[in-house]
């Protein structure tokens, strides 16, 4: 299954000519491409999947689906 996961922009800088980013996804940040998002700023929610930014999110929506997924995470756990 693909699943694209919001996160927080942390950090924005060039690596080999790339736009790349630091996106914190709840404490866990990993390095992303950004060449999909060149509008992207410091302090926004990108929906990320394999390493890339495939778009922008505004802050509530992200934060409903980062709730959702953690609500998923807990049933799941749960459940097993």
């Amino acid at each position: 299954m693909c699943l694209a996961i919001p996160g927080k922009i942390t950090e924005i800088y060039q690596k080999s000519a790339l736009k790349m980013a630091k996106i914190d996804f709840g404490g866990v940040a990993k390095e992303i491409c950004l060449e999909f998002v060149p509008e992207a700023k410091l302090g926004n929610y990108a929906l990320v999947h394999a390493g890339f930014a495939i778009s922008l999110m505004n802050k509530t929506e992200a934060e409903e689906s980062i709730q959702l997924i953690q609500e998923v995470s807990r049933f799941d756990d749960e459940a097993s």
